[in-house]
C-alpha cells in the first residue's frame, strides 16, 4: 500500500522559513518522481516544485523560483521542500504527489497523493 505522509507546516511570520517532508511508502523515490502542489482557498491547484526520479531534474513554479528548494533522501525514501523569505501568498495546504519516472505538469498523470500539510504565513 502506498503512502504519502506530508509534515512541517504551520504557522509562521511572514520573512520566515519552513522545511516541509514527504515521506513516502510502498514506493521507491528511484523510480517516482514526487511534486509539491500548493492548494489556496478560492484558488486552482498550484504546481510549486518537483523532483524526478531517472535524472533528479529539478522544476519550479515561476512564483517560487529563488525561495523554494526541493530535494530528496532516498535512504530515508522522503523528498523535502525548504521555502524561504515566506510571504502571505504562500499560505496553502501543500500536498506531495509521486508519479512513475519524471514530472509532469498535467496533475492527472500522478498516481498516488498525501493529505497535505498546511502553512499559514502571518504579515
Amino acid at each position: 500500500q502506498v503512502q504519502l505522509v506530508e509534515s512541517g507546516g504551520g504557522l509562521v511570520q511572514s520573512g520566515g522559513s519552513l522545511r516541509l517532508s514527504c515521506a513516502a511508502s510502498g514506493l521507491s523515490l528511484g523510480d517516482h518522481a514526487i511534486a509539491w502542489f500548493r492548494q489556496a482557498p478560492g484558488e486552482e491547484l498550484y504546481g510549486v516544485s518537483c523532483i524526478s526520479s531517472v535524472d533528479g531534474a529539478l522544476y519550479y513554479g515561476d512564483i517560487v523560483q529563488g525561495r523554494f528548494s526541493i530535494s530528496r533522501d532516498n535512504v530515508k525514501n522522503t523528498v523535502y521542500l525548504q521555502i524561504n523569505t515566506l510571504e502571505p501568498a504562500d499560505t496553502g495546504n501543500y500536498v506531495c504527489a509521486a508519479v512513475v519516472g519524471y514530472c509532469s505538469e498535467y496533475q492527472g498523470r500522478y498516481d498516488y497523493w498525501g493529505q497535505g500539510t498546511q502553512v499559514t504565513v502571518s504579515p
